[in-house]
């Protein structure tokens, strides 16, 4: 799979979210195709796993005052700091955005699920994951601030081991 056709889902979706859900145009920063995983030092970071032909992780970063800035846009109301309302709305928008990549994405690698977000919030966290260098990166600017959208995908190598042996086994019966 191509970088590129995985960042083209990536902005295509977070364009879209934006403009039909928040009615908020945006504009894509430097790509960073071989990012880490998402930290921050005072932020906000939603969470969701994808499973199926390719597994990996889809998250929403940005900072405390974008996270309010952006939950304020999305339920109509004014946030002045991170509350369970804030965490929430978050994560629903991570849901819808990487959500919508999934949707793109399985036209070109089939179905694919979608966990609920972990929504985390603090001061000098790093998420880890096992294929820490393999993170594509996103980032974003609007004007209620910046935020980044990453995914860190790769095939499924249970599901072909799985697919091959069943391969084997219905051929082995023929």
């Amino acid at each position: 799979m191509d970088v590129r056709e995985v960042q083209r889902y990536l902005i295509h979706a977070t364009e879209e979210v934006c403009r039909t859900a928040l009615g908020l145009p945006v504009e894509v920063g430097t790509v960073d195709p071989q990012s880490g995983p998402p930290g921050a030092d005072d932020g906000v970071v939603a969470l969701l796993g994808l499973v199926g032909n390719w597994v990996g992780v889809g998250s929403l970063t940005c900072e405390a005052g974008v996270a309010c800035n952006l939950s304020g846009r999305l339920l109509l109301t004014e946030f002045n700091s991170v509350t369970d309302e804030v965490l929430d709305a978050i994560g629903e928008l991570a849901n819808m955005i990487i959500g919508n990549f999934k949707t793109h994405f399985e036209e070109r690698v089939g179905p694919l699920g979608l966990s609920i977000p972990t929504v985390i919030y603090g001061k000098n966290f790093t998420a880890r994951s096992p294929h820490e260098n393999s993170w594509l990166r996103v980032p974003f600017s609007s004007e209620l601030g910046l935020f980044d959208v990453r995914v860190c995908l790769e095939p499924n190598a249970r599901r072909v081991r799985a697919t091959a042996h069943l391969a084997l086994v219905e051929e082995s019966q023929s």
